[in-house]
């Protein structure tokens, strides 16, 4: 029996951003998954390996490898895999590309949680930052909002207007304090080490969801907008100790863990959406969620063969 290699487009094609969240509801229904990273340096290169193991579902192995000196021989800068394996007897069932992987696990992940938080019947989605991971957010949001107008902030402005022209109807917000007093739904996916958002822009019946912090020293919004909402996470393992979002105000005493409301693994602890209230949410990612993105593509895979 030969073994799937499902590529990039071939997976595309079987995704629906809707189905894929309710994938990921179920996901968190099973036992909480194993999860562990390794790396291995050669400086200025990185092999990183994430894996997780989810009792009932399977076993997967990420593989990103960084050759940050590839673009200037016109290759790409990182390139990876998914092995999946099956729970139950290890054999290898599928190998996935990292990159289709990566971007519905990620974008899916924020649109989970603003799903469960954010007002249903949101007209103004602001997404702040115009990379990779936005165009994928321009995709998840403009599904499940499709009465939404979704505009675009970047620092550097050019980079915006850019990724609006590939979305017809998409908009470039060029003033960011406004466009966050505007927005029902504000998306974050920067670079930044120091925060963007201020709290004092926010108001009730708003919904902040932040992707682009990942590392200790990395935070997208400041004291303010934590203690002004409530707050959310996809997981308190991936992201109270390893994240600068929440692990920085928690050492400072600006927040509690308590604060932290709950994760995927409570989502019926998540609320209806409420008018008066700001609701904060923090994607974390995790191994977890490549095997819950690799195994619903490998089930969408075998449906349609």
């Amino acid at each position: 029996m030969s073994i799937p290699m499902i590529t990039f487009d071939a997976g595309e094609a079987l995704l629906d951003w809707i189905d894929f969240t309710k994938a990921l509801t179920r996901g968190h229904d099973l036992p909480k998954a194993e999860i562990g990273d390794t790396f291995l340096y050669r400086d200025p290169d990185t092999l990183l390996s994430r894996s997780a193991w989810i009792d009932g579902m399977g076993l997967a192995v990420k593989t990103a490898n960084i050759f940050p000196r590839n673009p200037d021989a016109g290759k790409p800068m990182i390139n990876g895999s998914v092995c999946l394996y099956s729970d139950a007897d290890g054999t290898l069932e599928a190998l996935v590309d990292f990159h289709l992987v990566t971007k519905w696990k990620t974008a899916g992940d924020s649109l989970l949680g603003a799903l469960r938080l954010a007002n249903p019947d949101s007209r103004e989605v602001l997404i702040v930052g115009a990379g990779t991971v936005a165009g994928s957010l321009v995709e998840a949001f403009g599904t499940a909002y499709p009465q939404a107008q979704i505009r675009i902030s970047n620092r550097t402005q050019s980079k915006a207007e850019e990724l609006a022209a590939r979305y017809p109807g998409t908009a470039v917000a060029t003033d960011l304090e406004a466009a966050v007093k505007a927005a029902d739904i504000i998306v974050t996916s920067t670079m930044s080490s120091s925060p963007v958002i201020k709290g004092e822009w926010l108001r009730p019946g708003q919904h902040l969801n932040m992707i682009g912090a990942y590392r200790p020293d990395m935070r997208e919004a400041d004291d303010t907008a934590l203690t002004r909402a409530q707050i959310y996470c996809d997981s308190f393992d991936t992201t109270l100790d390893h994240i600068g979002e929440f692990k920085i105000p928690l050492a400072e005493g600006v927040i509690q863990r308590s604060d932290v409301l709950a994760d995927f693994y409570s989502i019926d602890q998540f609320p209806a959406y409420d008018p008066a209230a700001i609701t904060l949410f923090k994607n974390g990612g995790g191994a977890h969620l490549d095997l819950m993105t690799s195994h619903h593509v490998l089930e969408k895979w075998k449906a349609a063969a």
